[in-house]
């Protein structure tokens, strides 16, 4: 049976859809069948960062309202035979749905793809509760700011009310020679105020939002120094019991 991923955030602007595509082509690339279902409604992002924008027949909530068959939902990447993405709805909740119709459709895809990664939406409303449905364990994605941070630690505290209890954070955006001046959060200070493992560090890089941009992760081209560490965040992740 498959692994089902959360990739959560506290706030918006953190990278967490960045980190999502780039988490399901490495595992891909390794030879994993994995899907990718952005369930962040409304601001679906998911698409365009996988050049698959102009693809998209059908939606998630199309098929968590029964309007078409889950084969009919998944965008095949050109670029791998083991790599699909279900978009989000463009409208902001899913109609009549609730998190049983998600956990439903998590076991029905875990029959078929050894990893689902799912992209949530940032903050703690309905959204989250709907996308973390079926869950197994949740990253949570942070910058190094204290707002971020406390809002990721808030986000954290309502996965564990709901039963997510394996929770990583995943330190993103990070320009070491700032951390720990007091005005920016150490790692320690983060480890403090999360009390989970942390997933790895992800430094500050403006090639990785260039390629997201241009709807290619970064991840795509190997033997980088960012490859190689997405890799080890995925080893993480999947080696998490």
């Amino acid at each position: 049976m498959g692994k089902t991923i959360l990739i959560a955030s506290g706030k918006g602007g953190t990278g967490k859809s960045v980190v999502a595509s780039n988490l399901g082509a490495v595992l891909a690339m390794d030879g994993h069948s994995v899907v990718m279902l952005d369930m962040d409604m409304g601001m679906r992002n998911l698409d365009l960062y996988m050049g698959m924008e102009n693809r998209a027949v059908y939606n998630v909530c199309d098929v968590l309202n029964g309007v078409c068959r889950i084969k009919q939902a998944l965008i095949k990447d050109k670029r791998f035979n083991n790599l699909y993405l279900m978009a989000a709805s463009p409208r902001r909740l899913c109609d009549n749905v609730t998190p049983l119709h998600m956990k439903v459709l998590c076991d029905k895809l875990r029959e078929k793809f050894e990893y689902i990664i799912i992209d949530g939406p940032a903050g703690i409303d309905d959204g989250l509760i709907l996308a973390a449905a079926g869950a197994d364990i949740a990253i949570i994605v942070t910058v190094p700011e204290f707002a971020a941070a406390r809002d990721a630690q808030t986000v954290s505290v309502n996965l564990n009310s709901i039963g997510i209890k394996k929770r990583m954070y995943l330190l993103n955006n990070v320009k070491a020679n700032l951390l720990g001046r007091g005005v920016f959060p150490s790692i320690s200070d983060i480890d403090e105020m999360l009390k989970i493992p942390p997933a790895g560090i992800i430094q500050h890089d403006e090639n990785i939002n260039i390629a997201a941009n241009s709807g290619l992760p970064i991840v795509f081209k190997k033997d980088t120094y960012i490859h190689k560490n997405f890799k080890k965040i995925a080893f993480r992740i999947i080696s998490e019991q």
